[in-house]
């Protein structure tokens, strides 16, 4: 009992931490400062440069499911600000095109890197949600090259139900 007392605390703080998270990231406007932003949603996960400009990440994975995108100009000013774990944004990957780092710079860090039997390269896990808990999987060649990308819901307690 003492086990899921701490659980559900656990839980129920991860809850508050993401909603929190995402109510400072609506509160993201064009034209703010890169310390604007830095003093509302903290350091980024990630900064990554977009030509003149760049790019800070906020990642909830591997537990969260979004993945807020912050786009500067050279300035340091906000063009952009974005959640991108989404179909229409999962969408624009390009099979044979995209590499490793396209997706880590459009997405930021997966969830999980993972490997199967039947795959000889990474493959890249992101958790997000659309009506259901979903997982988006990007399967890279030995070239780091994206050969294969699709959703898939995630079914949460099927594992715990069979233990």
């Amino acid at each position: 009992m003492r086990s899921f007392k701490i659980f559900a605390f656990l839980a129920a703080t991860l809850f508050w931490l993401g909603g929190c998270a995402l109510h400072t990231f609506g509160s993201i406007a064009s034209g703010m400062s890169r310390d604007e932003v830095v003093s509302r949603m903290g350091k980024p996960d990630a900064v990554v440069v977009l030509g003149q400009g760049a790019r800070m990440q906020y990642s909830g994975q591997p537990h969260g499911q979004f993945a807020y995108m912050v786009d500067l100009d050279a300035s340091g000013r906000v063009m952009s600000a974005r959640q991108v774990l989404n179909a229409r944004d999962f969408a624009r990957i390009e099979l044979g095109k995209w590499t490793r780092d396209d997706v880590l710079r459009e997405f930021g860090r997966p969830a999980a890197i993972e490997h199967v039997a039947l795959w000889q390269g990474d493959i890249l896990t992101y958790r997000w949600v659309e009506v259901h808990d979903m997982f988006y999987w990007v399967y890279l060649d030995a070239n780091q090259v994206v050969q294969k990308a699709h959703p898939g819901m995630e079914l949460r307690g099927e594992r715990e139900e069979r233990r």
